[in-house]
């Protein structure tokens, strides 16, 4: 699925399924709670926390790719709802990163 697929399935999935998309505001709070969501996995399964129980732990690899799609979801409600075009955008953004960190990570000692 291409990025503009997928914000068109979302769309169609919103204005069917979702009888309508929530307000901006209302998603960005959605997206913020979702991006927590995948911190907290992140920081259990590479960071220093811990898991609760061994069966939350026995789900996570899987339980960060549902969150990490939940993230991507409402990203897309956002684009849709305020006329972005993800695939502009991206393009735009690694033109941009190109250009400006086109030597900056080579010279990156930390990198090597």
């Amino acid at each position: 699925m291409t990025i503009s697929e997928a914000q068109q399935t979302v769309d169609r999935w919103i204005n069917t399924i979702g009888i309508r998309y929530y307000g901006e505001l209302t998603n960005m709070a959605i997206l913020t709670e979702e991006v927590g969501e995948v911190a907290r996995l992140m920081s259990r399964l590479y960071g220093e926390q811990s898991f609760k129980t061994e069966a939350a732990a026995a789900t996570a690899h899987e339980d960060l790719a549902d969150e990490m799609a939940d993230v991507l979801f409402v990203l897309i409600c956002l684009a849709n709802q305020t006329g972005v075009d993800l695939t502009t955008a991206m393009e735009k953004n690694l033109a941009k990163k190109t250009l400006r960190d086109a030597e900056r990570h080579q010279k990156n000692e930390k990198l090597k």
